[in-house]
């Protein structure tokens, strides 16, 4: 997991505040990622947050009100930038891109560690919960609905196929596997669990 890509204007200012320099919020970006895969959201400070990246905690307080507030939209920012949705004209396609930008998420050794401290971490807090079902979840499942729907447009699915149910098979499995079990894959298969998905949806 990286932080999101530099804006070209390295400055900008809060409206009738200070001027906020984009390096130093990539700094704060990658040292909170780092340090919440290393210690887990529920013993993340600001403070050390602040410390690994060389920064004052004002500096992070000027850019988020909040622990959960930074969580939330370094979260989002990095999962809607890192897994997209793609429209490759055929639903095998489009699956196959989906799992496969997903499992390279997965294996990247941030997120591995960093999505199940957070599931679980979101038992336990439901300020968390929701903050992340709203943030990540919905706008991504909204997301992948559309691939669903652009596949019933070209006949390639029943106008009333099960869409939750659907959207469960296209990320559960994977999960599953690399991030739950940790389970090794063969090269085929993510081609493998393509067919299979689709066999489900379409069953």
């Amino acid at each position: 997991m990286s932080s999101p890509p530099a804006p070209q204007n390295p400055e900008r200012r809060l409206p009738g505040g200070p001027v906020l320099q984009d390096s130093v919020t990539e700094a704060i970006a990658a040292a909170f990622f780092e340090e919440l895969a290393q210690v887990g959201y529920a013993k993340l400070s600001l403070e050390a947050v602040a410390r690994r990246a060389g920064a004052g905690k004002a500096a992070i307080y000027r850019r988020w009100p909040s622990k959960l507030a930074m969580t939330i939209a370094l979260i989002s920012q990095v999962v809607s930038s890192a897994v997209g949705i793609s429209d490759s004209g055929t639903l095998r396609g489009d699956v196959l891109a989906f799992v496969t930008d997903a499992a390279a998420a997965l294996r990247h050794r941030l997120p591995a560690r960093i999505a199940p401290d957070l599931l679980a971490e979101s038992t336990r807090n439901p300020e968390l919960a929701q903050a992340l079902l709203a943030a990540v979840r919905d706008p991504r499942r909204a997301r992948a609905v559309g691939m669903l729907e652009r596949a019933i447009e070209r006949g390639e699915l029943p106008a009333d196929v099960d869409r939750e149910l659907a959207l469960d098979l296209l990320a559960g499995p994977l999960y599953w596997r690399l991030a739950v079990v940790h389970a090794p894959t063969a090269p085929d298969y993510l081609d493998r669990l393509t067919d299979k998905i689709l066999a489900a949806i379409i069953a």
